[in-house]
């Protein structure tokens, strides 16, 4: 019970740090100005937007942690990263596995089953969380204020279900919706082609010794995005320190079948359609 101590204090910390962001961000409610009386119902708030999360999180790292059992790799159980002063409450989670890969099959099972699991969820979250948004005349942004950067599915998914008119309009999101945009977030992030992300699984599996080069072009692309977003600079100099090499797998010859083929094909689709060039816009 001990080795899962860890894991369940993450997880708790984590549902709490949510919690809070959804009350205080996402639900603009001051649980300081209230402590302590009506801390509990603070954080009842934000369970529209923690709840969703979690779940997205949880099932992203369950589907690689069960691939990896599945190909009999040894792999440990999710870790999840609070963190109350990000705007979301959290870094997201990971595994870690513990003893190499067989072969390419194993490694687009294992690195794409995550991504896909999470982005369908996502999207569930954000089709329902955007048929209970509404939207408004734009207005002047105070200083300080922030919204969410829009990937090509997002934008198509707020046009088709809230009809607005984004040049005009603003989106009054509801908390489920930040949610499912939090989710496509992370699994854009997860599947970018760099080092042992599931992105750079995905690109071993298929480039080999080439997927080293691929990664260090997307870092340089990073780098200059970060031009016009200080956060892709950030994540580059991450990708760095995290490095782009990627472990070989124990049988490189393995051919790869076309389901195999397929998920990596989805997996650079959604990739490509959950990216937002400029994810957070805060008004100076």
């Amino acid at each position: 019970m001990r080795r899962y101590a860890l894991h369940a204090a993450l997880f708790f910390l984590t549902l709490l740090s949510t919690l809070f962001a959804g009350a205080y961000y996402i639900q603009d409610y001051d649980l300081l100005a209230e402590f302590p009386a009506r801390v509990l119902p603070g954080l009842v708030k934000g369970a529209p937007f923690s709840i969703p999360l979690m779940i997205i999180l949880g099932s992203h790292e369950f589907a690689h942690y069960i691939n990896s059992r599945r190909h009999h790799v040894e792999a440990t159980l999710p870790y999840f990263i609070p963190f109350p002063l990000n705007i979301f409450g959290t870094l997201g989670a990971v595994i870690k596995m513990k003893s190499p890969i067989l072969d390419r099959v194993a490694l687009i099972d294992i690195g794409a089953s995550g991504p896909l699991v999470g982005f369908v969820l996502s999207v569930i979250f954000c089709v329902a969380g955007l048929s209970m948004s509404n939207s408004e005349a734009i207005k002047p942004i105070a200083s300080g204020e922030m919204s969410l950067g829009g990937s090509l599915l997002y934008v198509g998914l707020v046009k088709l279900f809230v009809h607005a008119d984004l040049a005009k309009d603003a989106v009054n999101l509801h908390p489920i919706a930040v949610a499912g945009w939090v989710g496509l977030f992370v699994t854009s992030i997860n599947l970018m082609p760099v080092g042992q992300l599931d992105g750079g699984h995905i690109s071993y599996a298929f480039l080999g010794r080439r997927h080293r080069l691929v990664s260090r072009i997307f870092i340089g692309v990073l780098a200059v995005m970060g031009l016009f977003f200080i956060g892709w600079l950030m994540w580059a100099v991450l990708l760095i320190i995290m490095g782009t090499k990627h472990p070989p797998v124990m049988d490189p010859r393995a051919p790869l079948d076309f389901k195999r083929k397929l998920a990596g094909a989805a997996s650079l689709v959604i990739f490509i359609i959950t990216f937002p060039p400029i994810p957070v816009i805060i008004q100076i």
